[in-house]
């Protein structure tokens, strides 16, 4: 399976790619279009990659005594939990007016399928890929009908146990080799005690041939920073226009400020992150030059003197001489020449010194 894979057309994720960053307007545009197209022009401005919603067919997701449930709550747009939903729920035109909008934008466009047929729709909209949400990641009827479709996969975990994620992994791997499962906990805004980034560590130990990611709900940046620079190659985050509408999410979402500073800050981390190959870099050179220590005599050593330690201090020395690293080299060697005290001893003062340049 790959470590890295095209999550849409042109993008590839994991690997040296640069992280994959979803807005996730999810259900932030309080069921008007417009606004929701202010989102996803929002996402784009700030250097989002993919504008994110949240798709159901509501008869399929909820049964009906969920749906008549009376809905009293401060974010209610409706008198039952099925008035509420129905408010923020776009019609499949509605769906195919925002991905066209996204694509005129220039970017892409997807939505959580929260139910079989939600899923069955999005594959008829082709978006790039499937997003499943936290609540369907135990839900392995759904997980198989999503993965059979072909399409990558981005999978949240929160609410899961890793035994739980081993048999998310095993259940697509068998019909899907695109997917990346997020870290995520389920809680909104999420408090840094309970974000638990610790676990990207332990999917890629468990999971090594996929790429990790983090979806994040809590206040801020700086944790969702953090998980890039852990290794998460692909960044969920909520947004809003403005923290103080009505709805659940809006509290633990990003204005466009802070989502054009999380954008800044992992492009950033990505350019730090480098190839992890360690090795005196052509930026440091200058340094080495000014500072760099070498090999230098304590005392006078005549011609013909076998080096013993005791002879032998580091300094920065004009000229460069014997890497300290290497003055374990020169012990029981002879030096060819006289050399000062304090002086600098070079490879061509030591008979039979293996300079390594």
């Amino acid at each position: 399976m790959p470590l890295k894979f095209e999550l849409g057309p042109g993008r590839m994720i994991g690997g040296s790619n640069p992280c994959f960053i979803i807005a996730e307007i999810g259900q932030n545009h309080q069921g008007e279009i417009e606004i929701a197209k202010k989102m996803i022009k929002m996402a784009k401005d700030c250097g989002a990659d993919c504008a994110k919603f949240q798709k159901s067919e509501l008869e399929y997701k909820f049964n009906k005594r969920a749906l008549e449930r009376p809905y009293t709550s401060k974010h209610s747009w409706g008198k039952t939990y099925g008035d509420h939903k129905r408010h923020l729920e776009f019609s499949h035109e509605q769906y195919r007016e925002l991905q066209k909008y996204a694509k005129e934008v220039g970017i892409f466009f997807t939505a959580s399928g929260m139910d079989e047929m939600a899923v069955e729709f999005l594959d008829e909209l082709d978006v790039p890929f499937f997003k499943v949400a936290s609540c369907d990641a135990n839900n392995f009827p759904y997980l198989e009908l999503t993965a059979k479709k072909g399409r990558p996969m981005v999978i949240s975990s929160g609410m899961q146990s890793m035994a739980t994620m081993r048999r998310v992994y095993q259940t697509v791997k068998e019909h899907n080799q695109n997917f990346t499962i997020l870290q995520c906990t389920s809680a909104y805004p999420l408090d840094p005690e309970d974000v638990n980034l610790c676990v990207i560590a332990e999917y890629q130990k468990e999971f090594p041939d996929i790429p990790i990611g983090y979806s994040g709900h809590e206040r801020g940046i700086s944790i969702t920073v953090a998980a890039v620079a852990m290794g998460a190659k692909v960044v969920e985050r909520h947004v809003t226009l403005d923290k103080s509408w009505k709805g659940n999410d809006h509290e633990a979402s990003l204005e466009p400020s802070e989502l054009t500073e999380l954008v800044r800050a992992i492009r950033l981390v990505g350019r730090a992150q480098g190839t992890g190959i360690k090795q005196m870099l052509p930026c440091e050179k200058a340094c080495h030059v000014k500072l760099g220590k070498s090999v230098v005599a304590k005392v006078a050593i005549p011609k013909g003197t076998v080096l013993s330690m005791d002879m032998l201090g580091v300094k920065v020395g004009e000229p460069r001489g014997v890497s300290p690293e290497d003055m374990g080299q020169l012990v029981g060697k002879a030096v060819t020449e006289d050399v000062e005290e304090d002086g600098s001893i070079t490879p061509r003062m030591v008979d039979g010194y293996n300079n390594k340049g």
